[in-house]
């Protein structure tokens, strides 16, 4: 027999997360974009930053802790630059936070060829390939990084976790070409913690070289996971500070501070993100008489790199396409038992009552 789901349906799922949101504080708008987000990260496989660990973060450095602010509004703040525009989030949410961000970019690349949004004191915003794959599939090239909300990585040849997971975001309006944006979307430690969290809650092990224990020791057990290692050991952890530097620049502080109101006295505690969509128009040099003639170079690239003998070779963003389609397949988002469970408990944490009794259990 294969592996066994259950099929959580996308908008019994969105509403119940949503409520979960507005239990807590926050207004009917940024917890329902909050939730659309979650449940597109599971339509498209992302369970690591998905609803579980959405509430989660709430729950540990969010509204509870004075992390995330419900019913906050954005400051857009003077800029002399303009295709570039300042926000201070004063501690939104950070879904819809993200999701103005870069809707507002590509706004500004259709005026200017290239959008920028600068985001200080936010909170997180989960998963960053949902903003930058919305966006490729309107027809923008575009990119977002933020800083972590916890220290959670070893520097390269140290012992300490001072860096944070730092992900980043890429999206390519490749749909012409290949029938899906290529996103390129990962974090900078070797694995997320949500994926810690994932194969703990499932009893399994990490991959090796991806975590040590509090005594800096390597581990695979997830559930003695002290910190996290960068990917690739010194090139995962250049680009983790590259964008704790981008952090920095925008106004963030002491990463080892970040989710730690507890410690260090009257420090920043918030996150920064960096938002950029280009117009591909803009990048042209003189080459194509028009966007189609782009696009069919853009593929013949492609074709290219999957030349005979790289068939089997995958495109970033393909995973995640794939996932969508079994979703579609099934009618909705494909959850274990156990994290079912969870959801059960979350729900009924905040005096929701939920009968998961009814879902349906299918053979992936």
């Amino acid at each position: 027999m294969g592996e066994v789901a259950f099929v959580f349906p996308v908008e019994e799922h969105n509403k119940l997360i949503a409520a979960v949101y507005q239990k807590r504080g926050y207004d009917a708008d940024e917890s329902a974009i909050a939730a659309k987000y979650c449940g597109m990260a599971t339509w498209h496989g992302i369970k690591t930053h998905g609803g579980l660990k959405s509430l989660h973060l709430d729950e540990v450095i969010g509204s509870k802790v004075g992390g995330a602010v419900p019913k906050a509004k954005i400051k857009v703040l003077p800029s002399r630059f303009p295709a570039v525009e300042k926000w201070d989030a004063q501690k939104k949410l950070g879904q819809p936070v993200a999701d103005a961000a870069m809707t507002r970019c590509c706004e500004l690349a259709d005026k200017y060829g290239v959008g920028m949004v600068a985001v200080d004191n936010a909170f997180h915003y989960l998963w960053g390939g949902g903003y930058v794959m919305e966006a490729a599939k309107k027809g923008y090239i575009a990119y977002t990084n933020c800083t972590a909300g916890l220290a959670e990585v070893v520097p390269f040849m140290g012992k300490k976790a001072t860096i944070g997971t730092n992900p980043h975001s890429w999206g390519l309006p490749t749909t012409s070409a290949i029938g899906y944006p290529i996103v390129i979307d990962w974090a900078t430690s070797a694995v997320a913690m949500g994926r810690v969290q994932q194969l703990a809650r499932e009893g399994k092990q990490l991959p090796p070289n991806s975590a040590v224990d509090k005594d800096g020791n390597p581990t695979t057990d997830p559930k003695s996971v002290a910190a996290l290692l960068p990917f690739g050991a010194h090139k995962g952890y250049g680009l983790g500070l590259l964008i704790e530097m981008y952090g920095a620049y925008i106004g963030g502080n002491l990463p080892s501070l970040r989710g730690k109101p507890q410690e260090g006295g009257p420090h920043k505690r918030t996150m920064s993100f960096f938002f950029q969509a280009i117009h591909p128009e803009a990048l042209g040099v003189g080459t194509f008489k028009d966007r189609a003639e782009m696009e069919k170079n853009v593929a013949n690239v492609l074709k290219d790199i999957l030349c005979a003998g790289n068939e089997k070779c995958m495109l970033p963003g393909q995973v995640e396409a794939e996932a969508a389609k079994k979703s579609a397949k099934f009618g909705g988002l494909l959850f274990t038992e156990n994290e079912i469970k969870e959801f059960k408990r979350e729900f009924e944490e905040a005096g929701i009552h939920w009968d998961a009794s009814g879902l349906k259990k299918v053979e992936l």
